[in-house]
């Protein structure tokens, strides 16, 4: 009788930890730089889940912005949206690896040796994402170019790719403006771009930013009941970034939710021009 009684306290208790995951993040708090006011993510859903695109920034070496990321995923799934999600740090010629992670054919040591081909930042921080997609059957979209492209456009211009290379781009294009450049300065810093030329960096940056629109765009026409979440650097997140390459090639609705730090991301130095949320308390 009292083993009957421990089991049932424990069965109690393990129910209650798994309702309170599910409240916690439901009540992750934001900022809404639209309406200019705090609110749950429970009360940001019903926007989010409206939008064909959310992209959720970070900085790489975060592991709470990765929590963060992972929140957004998670709600929308819980609410029942077909969610993918796409990836900054995969190249779309690694497609075929992610497909197989998602149906469980690769074991974690293999995918971790192919994570780390697509990008150098730690396996560990961003593990919880990658086996929340597996464990749900979402699909993980590569968004990234080869990066020996951005690497040369970045030194010696767009122009100076081959046919062949370009050809690997789709429909990437590489018209740098005025406002882009303006863009750049103010998300990357007068000096991001160290000793390369700075028409270059932004042609490099956005390269980068139109394929993740063209191939997150791609991923929607043969998907058109998904919601894509895109997981990016801030810079390459804020609206005038990807958001403006989506908004150059469609008229798909999109939000922007960037992490709360503070000095350089909060209520006092963001606008809506530049994202509709931020998450707060990531430190």
């Amino acid at each position: 009788m009292i083993k009957k009684i421990i089991i049932a306290i424990l069965l109690v208790i393990a129910l209650s930890t798994v309702g309170w995951v599910k409240q916690d993040r439901s009540y992750h708090r934001m900022f809404d730089l639209n309406l200019k006011k705090e609110l749950l993510m429970a009360e940001a859903l019903a926007r989010l889940k409206k939008s064909r695109l959310i992209l959720v920034g970070e900085h790489h070496s975060n592991k709470q912005h990765h929590r963060a990321q992972l929140s957004v995923i998670q709600a929308l799934n819980d609410a029942g949206v077909q969610v993918a999600v796409g990836l900054e740090m995969f190249r779309n010629d690694s497609q075929a690896a992610l497909d197989q992670w998602i149906s469980g054919d690769l074991d974690d040591k293999q995918f971790e040796r192919i994570f780390y081909d697509n990008w150098r930042y730690p396996w560990p921080i961003y593990r919880m994402i990658f086996e929340y997609a597996r464990d749900h059957k979402i699909p993980m979209i590569g968004l990234n170019v080869p990066r020996e492209i951005t690497r040369q456009v970045s030194r010696e211009g767009f122009k100076s790719l081959s046919q062949e290379q370009k050809a690997k781009l789709a429909e990437v294009s590489c018209i740098v403006d005025q406002q882009y450049m303006n863009y750049i300065r103010n998300a990357f810093g007068g000096h991001a771009h160290g000793q390369l030329n700075f028409i270059y960096f932004c042609e490099a940056q956005l390269v980068w930013d139109s394929a993740m629109a063209v191939y997150s765009l791609d991923y929607l026409k043969r998907h058109p009941e998904a919601v894509v979440v895109i997981l990016a650097g801030t810079g390459h997140a804020q609206k005038g970034a990807v958001p403006r390459q989506i908004r150059l090639r469609s008229n798909l609705s999109y939000a922007v939710i960037l992490p709360e730090i503070t000095g350089r991301i909060d209520r006092e130095t963001i606008t809506s021009d530049e994202a509709d949320y931020i998450m707060l308390e990531l430190d």
